[in-house]
């Protein structure tokens, strides 16, 4: 049971929430779980959708990629809604069964080019940082936009995962 109320109808936002509600709604086609929660603070909640939609639907990265990104952030920060949201979403742009086992297991990843993100992914969610060889190597890959828009994503789906674990709205 989520921690807060959670504010999934227009009838359930106050005044102040209508239009960040109606925002929201708007951009991702209804309200989802993550900001039915954070609508107790309507402007955190307009920004984290907006930067949002800039990670997700303006990205650079394949839909491949982003969405490997997602769910490796969504299993090492232990958010079973980003996982269950995200990991059909990676199906469907081409991410294997057999990699997203071994991402759901902890395990290692077989597929080089995946095995590459997937430790980069990793090193940023367990150390907080990675180390110069995985940096060059998503570097030689992706560019410098590339590599910066990588670590964005899991930025943003860390907070998201955090910010739904602290409000047990998982």
């Amino acid at each position: 049971m989520p921690r807060v109320r959670m504010i999934e109808e227009r009838t359930d936002a106050s005044p102040e929430q209508l239009a960040t509600f109606d925002h929201i709604a708007a951009s991702r086609g209804t309200m989802i779980r993550p900001f039915a929660a954070m609508l107790h603070r309507p402007e955190i909640a307009r920004a984290t959708a907006d930067l949002g939609a800039v990670i997700r639907y303006q990205s650079t990265l394949t839909d491949h990629l982003r969405e490997l990104v997602i769910c490796v952030t969504a299993i090492e920060r232990e958010c079973d809604f980003e996982w269950n949201s995200h990991s059909p979403l990676a199906r469907a742009a081409g991410v294997t069964e057999a990699t997203l086992d071994a991402v759901s297991q902890r395990g290692d990843v077989a597929d080089e080019q995946d095995a590459a993100v997937v430790a980069f992914v990793r090193a940023l969610s367990r150390d907080g940082k990675v180390d110069d060889p995985t940096f060059e190597m998503m570097r030689s890959r992706l560019g410098d936009s590339g590599v910066i828009e990588l670590s964005a994503v899991v930025g943003y789906y860390t907070m998201m995962a955090v910010f739904m674990n602290a409000c047990e709205a998982c």
